[in-house]
C-alpha cells in the first residue's frame, strides 16, 4: 500500500509541464485515498498513450477539473471503488475503464457531474459482468455533450440525467448534438435486480439499454425532444 503522502509527492514530481498540468500515476496497493484538483485548461490526467493506472482494493479516488480542453484517461482495477468526478468547462474528454482485466470492479459507487458544453465522456465499467452491486450516477448539464457508457454487471443501479437543449435546427458540423448512451447489464439481477433510470432532455439522442439475467430488471425512462432512437431489451 502506498500512503497518501507518497501519492502527493508523485503529483509534485510529475504533475506539471510548461504547457499544462499533466499527471501520470501508476498505483498498486490497497486502501488508496486520492483527491486530485485541476484548475485551468489543457490539463491531463493520463492520456491516450499513457493511462493513469490505479490498482488495489478499497479504493477512494475523486477528481475535480475546472476549465476547458482538459483530458482524462484512467484505468481502475480493484474490487471496491468509491469516486466523485466533478467537471466544469467545455471541450473536455474523459475516458474511464474500470476492470480492464475482467476480474475487478465488483462493488462501485461512482458519481459523475458535468456542467459545460461539447464534452465527450466514455465509461466502460465491469467488462465481464463484474460490476456487482454497484451504484453509478451521471448528471450532465450543457449542450453537445456525448456520453458513451457501457456498464456490464449484475445488481447495478444506474442513473443518467442529461439536460441537453441543443436542437437539430442548430446541428453542428460534427453532428455532436449529444447523447449516445449504451448500457449493458448482462449479469443476474440477484434479489434486488438491475435498475436503469434515464432522464434526458433534447439532443441528437440514441440510447441502447440491454439487461438480462434472472430476477427483476427495471428501466425508468423520461425523454423530451429532438431525434431519438431508443432500443431497450430485457430478458430472463
Amino acid at each position: 500500500m502506498r500512503s497518501l503522502w507518497m501519492i502527493m509527492i508523485m503529483l509534485t514530481m510529475f504533475g506539471f509541464s510548461a504547457a499544462a498540468n499533466e499527471i501520470y500515476i501508476n498505483q498498486v496497493g490497497d486502501s488508496l485515498d486520492l483527491d486530485i484538483v485541476q484548475d485551468g485548461q489543457d490539463n491531463q490526467f493520463g492520456d491516450s498513450t499513457t493511462d493513469a493506472s490505479l490498482t488495489g482494493n478499497d479504493m477512494t479516488f475523486s477528481i475535480t477539473q475546472t476549465g476547458s480542453y482538459n483530458d482524462i484517461a484512467a484505468v481502475i482495477n480493484g474490487n471496491s471503488y468509491t469516486g466523485t468526478w466533478a467537471f466544469t468547462g467545455d471541450y473536455n474528454t474523459v475516458d474511464l475503464t474500470c476492470d480492464s482485466a475482467g476480474t475487478n470492479c465488483e462493488n462501485i459507487t461512482l458519481n459523475i457531474t458535468n456542467t459545460g458544453d461539447t464534452n465527450d465522456y466514455t465509461f466502460d465499467i465491469g467488462s465481464t459482468a463484474d460490476a456487482d452491486g454497484s451504484t453509478i450516477a451521471f448528471t450532465v448539464t450543457g449542450d453537445n455533450n456525448i456520453i458513451d457508457t457501457t456498464i456490464d454487471g449484475k445488481s447495478v443501479a444506474l442513473s443518467v440525467t442529461v439536460d441537453n437543449s441543443a436542437s437539430l435546427a442548430t446541428t453542428s458540423a460534427n453532428s455532436d448534438e449529444g447523447n449516445a448512451i449504451t448500457i449493458n447489464s448482462s449479469g443476474n439481477g440477484d434479489s434486488v435486480g438491475n435498475t436503469v433510470t434515464l432522464d434526458i432532455t433534447g439532443g441528437g439522442s440514441t440510447y441502447d439499454v440491454t439487461q438480462s439475467g434472472i430476477y427483476d430488471n427495471t428501466v425508468d425512462a423520461t425523454f423530451n425532444g429532438d431525434s431519438q432512437d431508443v432500443d431497450i431489451t430485457q430478458s430472463d
